[in-house]
């Protein structure tokens, strides 16, 4: 729910994209770490070194698909980009099973085919208007992100916040040599730090704590709130209406969602 604002903080903001994508690196970096040191104080190094080879890997896979997001919905529509990433559930499935020998059940996998055919019926007319080169950059998103839950579920033993932490030091050092303009003026003072904190920093330390308690393919099932209740919020601020297909799939994915989470809570 704290990401879903997201896309009326892009739209909002006048910076151009590769100074973007270095604030989104290098505040929620400075953000994340100060509360790293504040909650394990003189622990910090100790926390850091424990991330072992499975942060190591995390680091690598939420810099990238951090990267590739932006490259992605550069060089296609936004639509083609979330229909890429809402295939991130099945492929954190698929991990799963390959790798944790975690089996989605029934229900799980239901959830998962019902929400990625309402996202590709929310964006029908657009598939076919994108670019290959940032689909496979939106798919390489969509890997990255299902990596990235599977290595945390991994991992559960362990707090892997520090490498979510490092990569988005990487972010910003990468977005660095690209960055024509760090200038942020007028309503960018408050919209870009605002961004980073509630859209970014607090999400992906979220997320990166969720699949230590629940399954890395139901972690990603809930980024698909973001394809209804982003354009929502776009709605209510800027009164750019959503289609009708968009609020049709988007109440199918919301419904969806909650019947499985429910179910889920609900046995355990």
């Amino acid at each position: 729910m704290f990401i879903t604002p997201d896309s009326i903080f892009i739209r909002l903001s006048n910076i151009e994209t590769w100074g973007m994508l270095f604030y989104r690196g290098a505040i929620p970096f400075v953000v994340v770490l100060t509360g790293l040191l504040f909650f394990y104080k003189s622990n910090f190094l100790k926390a850091l070194f424990n991330i072992g080879y499975p942060g190591i890997f995390y680091i690598f896979s939420f810099s990238i698909c951090n990267i590739t997001f932006i490259i992605s919905i550069q060089n296609t529509n936004v639509a083609n980009t979330l229909v890429m990433i809402a295939m991130a559930p099945m492929i954190s499935a698929i991990l799963g099973a390959i790798f944790l020998k975690e089996m989605p059940d029934h229900k799980t996998w239901i959830a998962i085919i019902i929400t990625f055919i309402a996202v590709a019926y929310i964006f029908q007319d657009s598939i076919e208007l994108g670019n290959f080169y940032g689909d496979i950059f939106g798919l390489i998103t969509a890997f990255g992100l299902a990596c990235n839950a599977v290595l945390a579920r991994f991992a559960k033993d362990r707090d892997l916040v520090p490498s979510a932490v490092i990569g988005k030091l990487c972010v910003a050092i990468f977005a660095l040599f690209f960055v024509e303009n760090f200038n942020l003026v007028g309503s960018d003072l408050l919209i870009v730090p605002l961004m980073c904190v509630m859209c970014v920093a607090i999400p992906f330390v979220l997320v990166t704590i969720a699949p230590r308690f629940i399954p890395a393919e139901e972690v990603n099932l809930f980024f698909l709130l973001e394809t209804i209740i982003g354009p929502i919020w776009v709605w209510l601020i800027i009164n750019e209406r959503p289609s009708l297909e968009a609020l049709q799939g988007g109440l199918v994915i919301i419904i969806t969602i909650a019947i499985h989470s429910f179910l889920k809570l609900k046995r355990s």
